[in-house]
């Protein structure tokens, strides 16, 4: 199957024409995924990974742990009575501080948490949108994206990224990617590692009980977090993950984000191999690799920002034998909406239920 596409304003028929599309016809493809669903399910190419990557890891993090961790959570005013509503700053990467908000029942304690990771240029939102998990009993922690949250959301997002780089493109993909210890990514995973620590620590929260989770870019940034984190997380659902199969899924791009990478190498022609250098360093597949927690995942077969390919590569590589995805045959990357979350409630409160 291959996706509907319809040809209007983005020059997307010529792009059919250019790569010899035999499905192209009348201004449309007709659906279909990258991958057959059978050929899906133990697709597991080799994907590129430095000999270096763990020792690159270990030093992120010990730079990371360097700085003290002074966590504060304020109390936020406002219409939301039924529960709490804090906002929360703690330190990441390089000491510098980040801002999440923390959505949680009245009077309880030992509560399974939720950290959730933002999708692709949106920061933490508003808290009102946030109050589905907690709902449900559990402190749901929705990190701040630094550097982003000016593309979507109902509200901006409020953490800086007070880093430059060298010349990139457009959005985020590209930032410092002329190396590993300048890539954007570094300082957003370390982010989301000391988050982890900081949620395990807060008092009301079981340390037992942490999950990972993630739409989207917050999907890789979860399975990141899983794997970096140890012990610290139980739990990990990447949900139509992105940042996975690097080199394929910009070979695949038919738009943002991956189209940053494509643009950028198009321009930096005698960079193409130093640039998927770097970004093995941050593939979620590589990740996946490492990480043994129980996980689920989701995927959308008409998915043409996050090919489902990619998404297998990082499923089929997962060390843990703890794992399910849920696939939707007829989504795009809105994947499971609100019905998947109502299997990820399921899945958790089966996964912990000797734990409650």
């Amino acid at each position: 199957m291959r996706r509907v596409v319809r040809y209007e304003a983005k020059g997307l028929t010529d792009r059919a024409h250019r790569r010899g599309d035999d499905s192209y016809e009348k201004g449309r493809i007709v659906p279909f995924s990258d991958i057959p669903l059978e050929d899906l399910r133990t697709y597991c190419p080799q994907v590129a990974e430095p000999a270096g990557f763990d020792a690159f890891w270990e030093s992120t993090l010990t730079s990371a742990y360097s700085f003290s961790q002074h966590a504060t959570a304020k109390p936020v005013a406002g219409p939301i009575e039924e529960l709490i509503v804090e906002d929360l700053e703690f330190r990441g990467f390089g000491g510098e501080p980040i801002r999440a908000w923390i959505i949680r029942p009245h009077d309880r304690d030992h509560l399974p948490a939720i950290i959730e990771f933002a999708g692709y240029g949106r920061g933490r939102g508003a808290a009102a949108e946030h109050l589905h998990w907690a709902s449900c009993g559990y402190a749901h922690v929705v990190m701040d994206t630094r550097g982003q949250g000016s593309g979507w959301g109902s509200a901006p997002g409020v953490t800086p990224d007070n880093h430059g780089s060298g010349p990139s493109l457009g959005g985020f993909v590209t930032r410092g990617i002329d190396s590993p210890e300048n890539y954007y990514y570094r300082r957003v995973f370390a982010d989301a590692v000391r988050l982890v620590d900081v949620v395990a620590d807060l008092p009301y929260v079981d340390e037992q009980r942490v999950c990972v989770s993630g739409e989207s870019q917050g999907g890789g940034i979860a399975i990141a977090a899983a794997s970096l984190s140890g012990s610290k997380v139980a739990a990990v659902m990447p949900d139509v993950p992105f940042l996975c199969h690097f080199r394929r899924s910009v070979e695949l791009e038919t738009g943002i984000p991956y189209n940053e990478v494509a643009d950028y190498l198009s321009i930096h022609r005698g960079e193409v191999a130093q640039t998927f250098a770097t970004l093995s360093y941050f593939d979620a597949v590589n990740f996946a690799k490492r990480a043994r927690v129980p996980a689920l995942f989701s995927v959308g077969l008409r998915d043409e920002t996050v090919h489902p390919s990619t998404v297998f590569t990082a499923f089929n590589s997962w060390a843990g034998s703890n794992k399910a995805i849920s696939v939707y045959e007829f989504n795009g990357h809105e994947g499971g909406q609100l019905y998947h979350w109502l299997k990820q409630v399921e899945w958790l409160n089966n996964l912990w239920k000797d734990r409650a």
